[in-house]
């Protein structure tokens, strides 16, 4: 005989629409004052942590692989926001200083190629495709002289917003 066997992923085993206004407040880190007030505190906490051998391992691997400093920095000062150790005020603030320690970290081991922002990795692409127009010079002079005879992009004279002409008025 089968028996019943619960499925491992069940759909109706979630909170109530407006459960987590019902329940006790102080349940989370969040909710209670943070560990650190001060920015100078709070970045020498992130300054201790990130200079541990192990931990700067892990960064120094991560800079390595082409992770940016600012995703790394983002998950740090939230981790520390979601752990109750500052407010979102403070983590606004001392957002630069833990991206600079980051990348000290990263040049001092050794890390040839740093991404500092995550916008090197979405515009990638688009640089890729402009250095292939570049390389081929007979799709790029085409496309230039389009541009020049406005054959794609012509400008609209007419529109509420548009300048009035002086042969109109």
């Amino acid at each position: 005989m089968d028996q019943y066997r619960e499925a491992d992923n069940n759909p109706f085993d979630a909170p109530v629409p407006g459960q987590g206004l019902t329940d006790k407040p102080g349940n989370y880190p969040w909710e209670h004052p943070p560990q650190y007030t001060d920015t100078s505190e709070a970045a020498d906490f992130i300054w201790d942590k990130v200079s541990e051998p192990k931990f700067a391992e892990q960064i120094i691997a991560m800079l390595d692989a082409g992770i940016p400093v600012e995703a790394i920095g983002r998950i740090i000062i939230f981790t520390g926001f979601a752990e109750g150790k500052w407010t979102p005020d403070v983590a606004f603030i001392i957002a630069e200083p833990v991206m600079k320690m980051i990348a000290a970290v990263g040049i001092h081991g050794g890390v040839k190629k740093i991404r500092m922002s995550m916008q090197d990795l979405t515009n990638n692409r688009e640089l890729q495709s402009i250095a292939k127009i570049k390389n081929n010079k007979e799709e790029f002079e085409k496309i230039a002289s389009n541009l020049a005879k406005g054959s794609k992009y012509e400008k609209v004279k007419e529109g509420i917003m548009a300048r009035k002409n002086e042969e109109t008025e």
